[in-house]
């Protein structure tokens, strides 16, 4: 049982503190930066935003668009409605604007990746940046994610999506970002930011139904042997998800949709002919996502090992843990609100919603239409 508690232990260990540790060390031993000497890189940029039943932010975020710092005839906007019930199409259409927009709808509604595919017909420019209508970007948003395409080993850009407070989607946010910059200073991300990514046109294949837009946009990058990074500068925000319902069923989504990106391309975690990504992948990925087994055996195990002073006050330390989760998770608990309560129980949540995609995964589940999250009022 022993042997059973530590390698749980270490498993979960390196998945979320070893592993940020080393990319930081690689970082400052073996740097390998982006070439991107020019401020004034402009090239021809589509921006294709899916949207479906966005009524609610769409008036923002095109205004939000009309701010954007980058040349007029540079820029245009490929808008696809997926067969939106709602106003979202008036409202574009009735909006006065300078901005190159075009509006396609389709009628009989068939998910992101279709609606993707749909807007990558209409791209002629040389880039082609994802963006959803939940965030809100800097004005100089566009040209800082295009700057690092200067260099030719560039084929994905992530920009950062910053998540306001608001529970603990807030700090997991922070703390992926952190893991991106630091992947990125010395190779290849393993996952861009699907609110707001760049990648070249001429490497941009189809969508796939059922797999993580901005997954597989990196793993099909690295595939065609290019590098996926992140550029800090490239900013926007957006609100929190509203509940912790909402932010459980939007995990489950995104873990189901990324687990089915990675296994319909597993050669990329061969180290031997993708080296240090697959090392990336397999820690940032695969071990990350075998946390909630290594939890489960950790504590059985501990459970075991009660005899001994140092394992008995381990499983209390669990125990405590696992407590202050579920008061952070009853409303009806003094820490509901507690930020530091919060901590345990985004990290219990995103481990069950770790375990309920597998299950879903495992008995064939997959899931490619999308309801936009509810989140708390921009602005």
């Amino acid at each position: 049982m022993e042997t059973i508690f530590w390698i749980s232990l270490l498993g979960t260990l390196y998945a979320y503190f070893l592993y940020p540790a080393v990319l930081y060390l690689l970082g400052r031993i073996f740097p390998n930066p982006v070439k991107m000497e020019s401020l004034s890189y402009t090239p021809t940029v589509s921006i294709i935003m899916p949207v479906h039943n966005e009524s609610a932010v769409i008036g923002e975020k095109l205004a939000n668009l009309e701010e954007l710092e980058y040349p007029r005839e540079q820029l245009k906007i490929i808008l696809v409605a997926d067969a939106c019930t709602d106003n979202t199409i008036d409202i574009v259409k009735n909006y006065k604007t300078t901005l190159q927009i075009e509006v396609h709808e389709v009628v009989e509604r068939r998910g992101k990746a279709h609606a993707l595919n749909t807007g990558l017909e209409f791209v002629d420019t040389e880039l082609v940046i994802f963006s959803d209508a939940s965030i809100l970007l800097e004005p100089e948003s566009i040209t800082e994610i295009v700057r690092p395409f200067q260099d030719p080993s560039v084929g994905c850009v992530s920009g950062e999506d910053h998540i306001a407070e608001g529970g603990g989607e807030g700090l997991y946010g922070k703390y992926e970002l952190f893991l991106r910059n630091q992947e990125s200073l010395v190779g290849s991300i393993v996952g861009a930011s699907g609110s707001f990514y760049a990648e070249r046109s001429s490497i941009c294949k189809p969508f796939e139904e059922g797999l993580a837009p901005d997954f597989l946009s990196v793993l099909n990058t690295v595939e065609a042997g290019y590098r996926a990074i992140t550029q800090p500068t490239a900013r926007g925000h957006m609100k929190a998800v509203k509940s912790s319902s909402q932010e459980f069923q939007r995990k489950v989504r995104t873990l189901l949709r990324g687990m089915t990106a990675l296994f319909s391309r597993s050669a990329l975690l061969s180290p031997v002919k993708y080296g240090l990504f697959s090392v990336f992948l397999v820690s940032h990925k695969l071990l990350r996502w075998s946390v909630p087994y290594f939890l489960i055996a950790t504590l059985v195990s501990n459970i075991y090992l009660i005899d001994s002073v140092f394992y008995l006050v381990f499983l209390l330390m669990q125990a405590v843990f696992y407590l202050l989760a579920l008061l952070a998770y009853s409303p009806a608990s003094p820490l509901h609100e507690s930020k530091l309560a919060r901590i345990p129980l985004f990290f219990v949540m995103v481990n069950v919603a770790i375990g309920a995609a597998w299950i879903r995964y495992l008995r064939g589940d997959r899931q490619e239409l999308w309801s936009p999250s509810k989140r708390n009022e921009m602005g």
